[in-house]
């Protein structure tokens, strides 16, 4: 038995040890905002924050966060921050097919909370690899800026 932390809730799961996360969260907790994409880690639809960080679950095992605070996407809410982001969300018109958005939100708090005020470089650094096949990545920039200044 392995006992996580998943959006402020302790979790016991019977399971293997090296599943990846995203398989615990989506099948065994049924929080299905965490996306599979491409299982690699190349896309970003699989982020959620492991102790705040930016983090694929994908490739993450089980194991490699036992102790650890995980937030998904359904815990997001919770936070002024994730509230400010999926607000300037809706406000700049991001989603277009909307299958992306969880770990682009996921991405852009984790940048939100360690940077109040970040450049387009910042941006762009911070969202590498977290791939929008709609192509909203001017839109995302600027739901990133309109929530800071919210946030200011």
């Amino acid at each position: 038995m392995t006992t996580l932390d998943i959006n402020g809730k302790s979790v016991d799961l019977d399971v293997d040890p090296q599943m990846p996360l995203l398989w615990a969260i989506r099948d065994h907790v049924a929080l299905t905002g965490t996306k599979f994409g491409c299982g690699m880690a190349l896309c970003g639809a699989c982020t959620v924050h492991i102790d705040g960080t930016a983090t694929r679950s994908c490739v993450t095992p089980i194991a490699a966060v036992v102790g650890k605070k995980i937030t998904t996407i359904e815990g997001l809410v919770e936070s002024p921050l994730g509230r400010a982001v999926q607000a300037a969300w809706v406000a700049e018109n991001v989603p277009q097919c909307g299958y992306c958005q969880s770990g682009q939100i996921m991405s852009a708090t984790a940048l939100l909370a360690t940077n109040k005020n970040p450049s387009d470089t910042d941006i762009d650094g911070a969202m590498t690899g977290n791939i929008c096949r709609c192509g909203t990545y001017l839109r995302i920039r600027a739901a990133i800026k309109r929530a800071a200044t919210s946030l200011a």
